[in-house]
Formats: C-alpha cells, structure tokens, sequence
C-alpha cells in the first residue's frame, strides 16, 4: 500500500513525484488558468463601493491581497510542487490528516465550487439586464438561468474547457474594455472622489465577503499540478505573474469608475460597470464591457464545471466515492460529475448574489482551514521532505503567515447570517454523515468502489507510511 504501481508515475531525481508523457502547460496559459479560476476579470467588484465607499474599496483590494492571496497563493506553490498531480488539496489534507478529512476537504470544495458555479449564470444576467431590462427578474430571468445553465453544461460535457492559449484570449478580450474604460476617464478624474467614506454607513458583511470572493481560489490551479511544465520553477512563477494581474485587473477600472463619475452608492451593484462603460464613452463600450463578461463568465462556468466534475472523478478513482462516479463520456469527460454539478447550480440559482457569494465563503472558509492545518502538519512532521519550490520561511514563520488569514476566516463566519450560517453547517454536517455512511455502503457491497492503481490508497492512509510514499 503507497506504492506507485504505473511506472509512468515514478520520482524525479528531486524526489517529487511527475507524470511524465503528457503534455505540459507553460507559465503564459498558467498564468490566464489561474486568472480565471480566481478573478476573470472585474466582474463582480462594485458591490465593495456600495457596501463600503470608494476609500475603503480601493484599500481593501490593495491590503486583502497581503492579508489573503498572497498566503494561500505561497502555500499553494509549496504544496502544488510537493505534490504535483491533480488531486490537489485532497491529496495534501489526505496526506497530513487522513482519508476521513480528506474527503471532508472534497466535499466542501465541491460544494463551495458548485455555489461559486451558480453565480456566473445571475451575474451574466445582471450585466445583459442594463441593456435586457426583462432579464431583471421574473419567469424570463428564470428561464434565461435555466436555457444558460444548460447550454454551459452541454458544451462541457462536449469536453469544453478553459485551457492553454484559449485563456489567453478570453482573458485579453476581458481586460481590453476596461483599458480602454480607464484611459477615457483619465480626463474626468477627481482624485477627491477616491477618498469618499463614511464609517457609520458600511455594510462589513458585504464588503468583507466581495473581497473574499474576488481575491481566493489561488489553491483551485493545484487540480492542475500534475499537468504543469517544471512545476518546480513555473508554478510559483506563474501564480506571481497572476496575482499582479489580478490585483492591477481590480484597481484599474474601481479608480477609473469611482474617480470619473459622481458617486451613488445605492447603484454600485454587480453589473454597474457596464454603465459606467456607457456614461464614460457611450453605448459601444457598454456593449463590449457586457460581451467581455459574456465571455468570462461562460469561462469561468465551464471551468469550474470542469474542476469540480473532475474532483469527484478523482474521489471516485482514490476509493471515496463511488465507481460509477470515476465512468466517462464518449467524450472522456465524467458525466456523472457534471450532472451532479449542474443539478448544484439550478438548486441554487434562486438565492441572490449576495447570499451565493455569502454561502460559498462560508464553506471554503471550512476547507481553508483544512488546508492550513495540512500545511503546518506536514512542515513540522516531514521538514526535510522534499519541496522543489518552499516558503521562505521557516515552521514559525509559516504559522505566523497563516494567522492574519485564519483571524479573517474567523471575522467572514462570524459575519455570516443566520440563513446562511444555517445552510453551510447542514451542508458540511451531511458531509460527516456520507463518509461513514459511504463506508458501510462500501463494506456491504451494495456499490462498488474501486481504487486505480496509479494512485496511493489514501481509504488506509491512517499511519505516515502514504505520506513517506510520496515525499520520501
């Protein structure tokens, strides 16, 4: 038990395990990946303004990333290299703290990306509602989530991703309006308008919970490791080149939209940018701004499917869940996984934006902290394992970087409401019943699972001999 059993899957003369024979992604298309599975664009950033103000706005995605991305992107890099192949952070909580957290960390992050799915299709629609004012609610809207989430999901079950220079792109194509948007505001500026706040008047649940979803998911490229070009070198690479992408991505247009025009709060909502596109330069330029979120978000819906549809492949081929969940399409895509992941996101197209960004925080609040734990367990039982990239920083530091982190994870839950905190606590708490309930269904041999054998037996991986496995 451990042991690499394909001989394709073998140990580099670094000591990390590599898949060899399969195409690699380079550190451009990386670089957009990742941009897509944590931004995509500034899609989604003005609600900060109307919870917050300009000021507080601007800083918040100026200080968040430090407090936030940064860390979960370092860790990420260190991680993703120890581990280089596509289980991700399963495979990193399963190695540190068995397969029982392993699947509790599954099962949040396939819930938490299946909340995160079910908001591209309402933001999509908020952008078209400007220009399709009966998209704005009612049957129409309804249907228009429904045809949209269907289509989305046929094009992946088609085998439709987001990958390589198709990111490049789409990523280009949604930041060039915005570039544009920016350059036309230069002369309408008002520096003054930037500095606009007022404390008594700040909706903290809002504003903290827009910046958490705008700024995390540095984790979610992790899926990808096994597929990455000299993990060593071009993941921390890349996830640097992104954070900087994404960082400037949000604060270039939140200076030109709140600076140039006449501050209303009250119209700083999720698809507002494609009126400030309109009142800076006209109607073209509104358009564009929604085909660019047209775009990116039938992207990032795609993707995500992907992922999360992936995730419960890979469960499957690892013993965690069913067979039948590891079966493909004549596509080869997993289409018991998209199917489950599709039916998550109609579940939850009538909660609002507010509260599906609310929801999904909240649960991958949970697997974060998952996440550190694994990270400080392995740093303090296996310090000389190998790691092609490492954090500058020795075990107290680390545990050090990871408090600001885990002080806001605390601040988030603390903020949540009582639907929300309700619904994500019956959630996670299904979670702790399936994994018994999958074991015994697993004993009696009512289903069948199966382990593939290309991979460790992570259902055992009770004592340190998986993890020696690995990173010996």
């Amino acid at each position: 038990m451990g042991e690499f059993r394909d001989p394709e899957y073998n140990f580099g003369d670094e000591g990390s395990p590599k898949l060899t024979n399969l195409h690699k992604v380079s550190v451009i298309p990386l670089v957009f990946l990742i941009f897509y599975e944590v931004s995509g664009g500034p899609f989604g950033i003005e609600d900060s303004v109307q919870a917050a103000g300009p000021l507080l706005a601007i800083l918040g995605f100026l200080v968040f990333p430090f407090i936030w991305s940064i860390p979960e992107a370092l860790i990420t890099a260190e991680m993703g290299t120890m581990f280089p192949e596509n289980g991700g952070y399963v495979v990193w909580v399963s190695s540190a703290l068995g397969p029982f957290w392993g699947f509790q960390q599954g099962w949040m992050k396939w819930l938490s990306g299946v909340i995160d799915n079910a908001l591209y299709p309402v933001l999509f629609l908020d952008y078209l509602k400007s220009g399709v004012p009966i998209l704005g609610g009612g049957l129409p809207r309804i249907l228009a989530v429904l045809i949209l989430t269907v289509a989305l999901t046929y094009m992946n079950y088609r085998g439709l991703t987001i990958v390589g220079w198709m990111a490049v792109f789409l990523g280009v194509f949604s930041i060039l309006p915005f570039i544009l948007m920016g350059l036309v505001a230069i002369p309408k500026l008002e520096p003054s308008r930037w500095l606009v706040v007022d404390l008594s008047n700040v909706n903290w649940n809002l504003y903290l919970n827009t910046l958490f979803w705008n700024l995390n998911y540095w984790d979610s490229i992790s899926t990808l490791a096994g597929e990455v070009e000299n993990p060593k070198k071009t993941l921390p690479k890349a996830l640097l080149y992104a954070l900087i992408l994404v960082v400037v991505g949000y604060l270039y247009p939140l200076l030109a939209g709140t600076g140039a025009i006449s501050l209303d709060r009250e119209l700083w909502t999720d698809g507002y940018f494609s009126d400030v596109a309109k009142i800076l330069a006209g109607v073209w330029l509104r358009w564009w701004v929604q085909g660019a979120s047209a775009l990116s978000n039938m992207g990032m819906f795609v993707a995500e499917m992907s992922s999360d549809s992936y995730q419960l492949l890979g469960m499957a081929e690892r013993g965690m869940l069913p067979e039948f969940f590891a079966k493909r399409s004549r596509y080869g895509t997993p289409l018991v996984g998209i199917l489950f992941s599709a039916s998550g996101v109609i579940l939850l197209s009538w909660m609002s934006f507010q509260e599906i960004v609310a929801a999904e925080n909240f649960l991958y609040c949970f697997g974060m902290i998952l996440e550190f734990v694994a990270f400080i367990k392995l740093r303090l039982s296996y310090p000389n394992a190998p790691r092609p990239y490492k954090i500058p920083l020795g075990t107290a530091g680390c545990i050090l970087m990871t408090i600001p982190p885990t002080i806001l994870i605390c601040v988030v839950l603390a903020l949540a409401t009582l639907k929300v905190m309700t619904v994500s606590i019956i959630a996670m708490l299904i979670g702790f019943i399936l994994h018994p309930c999958l074991k015994h269904v697993e004993k009696k041999r009512l289903l069948k699972f199966s382990m593939n054998s290309d991979l460790p037996d992570f259902r055992e991986a009770e004592d340190e001999s998986t993890v020696e496995s690995l990173i010996d």
